[in-house]
């Protein structure tokens, strides 16, 4: 055999691993369909495609399913069966490695993975503190000299580790702002803050703990840190959106220096009282993610006094590490102590967001 032939054979052996781990279907019409099995559940099947992408079949369409190993089928009641399968016209059989034939309808059908699929799924309902992390910032700067003497430097960065269990979250951001050339100083310099942690009870509901915190100069408010315990329900959840409520209790504590606006000496405040909460995530196609928490805190003391809050985040992406991000943070409270400052502040940034994990 020549070079070129030996070339040809050694291409096709190591071509066989790569075609002998896809899944081919057949249809009632005859055609075929060869790819790796991504999804399924009791009305479709999808098969990821090299040439097409995802391609989604009926089980109704589909006379024949080959493998070259065992299946894991997973039924609504979280039983699974391991073994080759056979579709027939409402139910699917499947031979198992035991040497049993379980019929299975379709309509009692969670999910059929490969054995790669199954073992990433088992990793993901069992993670280690290490895993499923991600992590996302920007940072904006803005300078001007000469007629103008102005320096902008805002920032936002949020931390997310979402399993099937739990969630917890840290957001922060920032702006700095001097004009020096009007006389004016420091025209903005506020920090904003937040941490929460939900923890699924049963079904929908869940446990959750946070803390919100703010830190604002021109207001003359050293540090709002506003603590909260309570339930909330999943109202929507699945992989393009969710959409939770919260309810509980809070303890606030306030400190205003007095220095800014009107001279004077520190002034503190610790306040009982309730929160109300809402956070909707949404994927728009599969470039854009919108999120949104907004609360509010009445005081148990005086319910027309209250603090609330606002966070809205939009990152669309321009590749697996970089996107364009828009935050809106706001703060807002009735009743601030110090004479002659405002009740509201508002923080927009915007700019290349990076991200880090999956």
């Amino acid at each position: 055999m020549n070079r070129a032939g030996s070339l040809a054979v050694l291409f096709l052996i190591l071509s066989l691993p790569a075609v002998s781990a896809a899944e081919t279907i057949t249809l009632a019409n005859g055609d075929r369909i060869t790819g790796k099995i991504s999804d399924s559940d009791g009305k479709t099947l999808t098969l990821a495609t090299d040439y097409a992408g995802d391609v989604k079949v009926k089980w109704s369409s589909i006379k024949e399913l080959a493998a070259d190993k065992p299946l894991y089928v997973t039924t609504n009641d979280k039983k699974t069966v391991v073994g080759s399968v056979k579709p027939a016209d409402k139910q699917l059989t499947i031979h198992t490695t035991a040497g049993e034939t379980v019929d299975i309808a379709y309509d009692k059908i969670a999910a059929i993975r490969t054995s790669e699929g199954e073992n990433s799924y088992e990793r993901a309902q069992h993670p280690t503190w290490r895993q499923d992390w991600k992590a996302s910032g920007t940072v904006g700067l803005g300078l001007a000299r000469g007629n103008s003497d102005t320096t902008n430097l805002n920032s936002a960065a949020a931390i997310e580790r979402k399993t099937p269990y739990d969630h917890l979250m840290i957001t922060e951001s920032s702006i700095y702002t001097t004009n020096n050339a009007t006389g004016g100083g420091v025209t903005a310099n506020a920090i904003l803050g937040s941490a929460r942690y939900d923890r699924n009870i049963i079904g929908r509901l869940f446990g959750s703990v946070s803390g919100d915190f703010t830190h604002d100069v021109l207001q003359d408010l050293d540090i709002r840190a506003i603590y909260t315990g309570g339930l909330g329900l999943h109202i929507i959840n699945n992989p393009k959106t969710t959409f939770d409520v919260l309810g509980g209790v809070n303890y606030t504590e306030e400190n205003y220096s007095g220095t800014t606006a009107t001279p004077g000496p520190t002034i503190g405040r610790n306040l009982p009282g309730l929160t109300f909460t809402e956070n909707l995530s949404h994927k728009v196609g599969s470039l854009i993610t919108l999120t949104e928490t907004a609360s509010i805190y009445p005081d148990l003391s005086d319910l027309m006094q209250y603090r609330a809050s606002v966070d809205a985040n939009s990152v669309t992406k321009i590749n697996k590490w970089l996107g364009w991000q828009i935050a809106v943070s706001d703060r807002y409270v009735t009743n601030p102590p110090i004479a002659g400052t405002k009740s509201n502040d508002v923080i927009l940034s915007t700019g290349i967001n990076l991200a880090f994990g999956k």
